[in-house]
């Protein structure tokens, strides 16, 4: 079974195809090189077995998370979240998967800021007009 670990905001797809694979950003080490400061030059192991996808954090400085939670080992299930420091993917398993993967999937959801607003684009109502805005809605 073929695993992919596809990017939630950019980046390229990862295709797991050794049953150990090494992530970091060591060239010459890494079987999967990501050059981003926040990963580590060995930063964790992905191992395939019997069809499943496991997972061992290297000490890495930034760590490694499935669903965000931050995890030293575990199990990789296809729908999770994996996530080497600051860099997000989206679990695979089987030749098809990926391509099923919609842009909403794709797609980082990031909180706007806060607007900062004029209170002197505002007028004041006194209680006689705020009762005269609610009878007028009646």
């Amino acid at each position: 079974m073929q695993a992919k670990l596809i990017p939630l905001v950019q980046g390229r797809e990862i295709v797991i195809s050794k049953d150990v694979t090494i992530v970091g950003r060591k060239q010459g080490i890494c079987d999967v090189v990501i050059e981003h400061p926040s990963i580590s030059k060995i930063h964790c192991v992905v191992a395939r077995t019997d069809g499943l996808l496991f997972i061992r954090d290297l000490g890495s400085t930034n760590g490694t998370k499935v669903n965000g939670q931050r995890v030293l080992r575990g199990a990789i299930l296809p729908g999770d979240e994996l996530a080497f420091a600051k860099v997000k993917f989206k679990v695979f398993m089987g030749p098809d998967d990926a391509e099923s993967l919609n842009a909403k999937e794709r797609t980082e959801v990031i909180e706007p800021d806060p607007m900062t607003i004029d209170s002197s684009e505002f007028e004041l109502l006194d209680e006689d007009d705020m009762v005269s805005l609610i009878d007028d809605e009646d």
